[in-house]
């Protein structure tokens, strides 16, 4: 049995596949997901789990050299977008977007991990890095 980080082994498997410049997205329970773009939901209830738990336990995980967040996270949940600054570092690029865009991105995406977030914009690609 799997000890740390991801243990839903939909996740895991994701991860493991992951190459530079893919592409992972993570968001809240709202977000339309294309028919395209596999969708791992590890929804339970209202807010359960969160986005910034489900967050954290990727990058145990992941490399990120990059990360794609709606514009309208800057007014609509300034909360969120401090948490998600708080977790990298000055060497990963973040690139502003509007959030149809974010939306059409997710088709590029190997999958959306739906999270019990209920928060409004708490959506985020994460782009693979490399870790040599």
């Amino acid at each position: 049995m799997k000890k740390i980080g991801v243990l839903n082994s939909d996740l895991s498997a994701v991860i493991a596949d992951m190459g530079h410049q893919d592409w992972l997205a993570v968001g809240d329970a709202g977000t339309p997901v294309p028919k395209e773009t596999s969708k791992i939901d590890l929804s339970v209830k209202n807010g359960l789990p969160h986005f910034i738990d489900v967050l954290d336990t990727v990058l145990i995980e992941l490399e990120v050299q990059k990360i794609y967040l709606a514009e309208e996270i800057k007014a609509a949940n300034p909360e969120i977008l401090t948490e998600v600054k708080n977790r990298f570092s000055d060497r990963v690029i973040i690139e502003f977007i509007s959030h149809e865009q974010l939306k059409q991105n997710l088709k590029r995406s190997k999958a959306f991990v739906r999270t019990g977030e209920m928060t409004p914009y708490a959506n985020i690609i994460l782009e693979s890095g490399v870790v040599f």
